[in-house]
């Protein structure tokens, strides 16, 4: 996905529900039906695989990495962040 295409989510106190894949075959942000879908090389030791969705969800958003909080599911698939 490009950097900033989803940039009209990116507003200051948005609630983003994503669905994490992890140990993907590449890393990638997708859009299926409203439901947003991330995938990631990395395994989910350690808050690695959060770390890296992080950094790809703020590349689509268009903002920094430091605005994204996340908020529910620190060890789960489903994971829920706010934008400062």
């Amino acid at each position: 996905m490009k950097k900033g295409e989803l940039s009209h989510l990116a507003k200051p106190g948005a609630r983003i529900s994503v669905r994490v894949t992890p140990k993907a075959a590449r890393n990638q942000v997708e859009d299926r039906d409203g439901q947003l879908r991330i995938s990631v090389t990395t395994a989910p030791e350690d808050g690695k695989a959060t770390k890296a969705v992080v950094k790809l969800l703020a590349h689509a958003l268009g903002i920094a990495k430091s605005r994204l909080v996340l908020t529910q599911g620190a060890t789960s698939r489903d994971k829920v962040f706010r934008v400062n």
